[in-house]
């Protein structure tokens, strides 16, 4: 069997010297920093090395507590920030879909006026063709300001509404 070394406790030591010792050598902050917590309290008749024991083990429990707490409120912090930047990709993502919508209505503007401007160009053409017919048959004789009778072809467009004494 293991031997077990019995300590004596020795008159003249000062647990309380003792302790500010531990303190002071603890990188200049006091055991004492950190009060007890209301979630424990000393049993009644524990030894002082027991209390000083227990009380070391659960300022350190306390100490990594605060810490957790601190992380969360990082982490509160954290998820703040990413809360206004998904709402900054909302609004960024609203902007592009309105953009979008206007880029389709301005094509859909410039679609509409080129095929007019095709349709135009097409009876433009068509008029001048029955103008230069019209012309053809027309006698070179002396002018007048009545208008001449019609080959008969029913004109459409402009051609319809300009007349001979127009073209001259």
């Amino acid at each position: 069997m293991a031997s077990v070394e019995q300590l004596h406790r020795r008159q003249g030591v000062n647990l309380v010297q003792l302790e500010a010792d531990i303190a002071s050598v603890r990188s200049g902050s006091s055991l004492t920093s950190i009060a007890l917590p209301d979630y424990v309290e000393h049993t009644e008749g524990v030894t002082r090395v027991g209390a000083l024991s227990a009380e070391a083990v659960i300022r350190d429990y306390e100490s990594a507590a605060k810490e957790i707490e601190a992380m969360g409120t990082e982490l509160i912090d954290a998820a703040q920030k990413c809360e206004a930047l998904t709402a900054q990709v909302h609004d960024a993502i609203a902007f592009m879909r309105e953009t979008a919508t206007g880029y389709r209505e301005e094509g859909r503007k410039i679609f509409k006026r080129i095929e007019e401007c095709a349709l135009f160009t097409e009876d433009v053409r068509k008029t001048c063709e029955q103008v230069k017919r019209r012309m053809a048959t027309v006698s070179v004789g002396p002018s007048s300001d009545e208008e001449l009778a019609p080959d008969g072809s029913e004109l459409t467009g402009i051609a319809a509404k300009v007349t001979m004494s127009e073209v001259r």
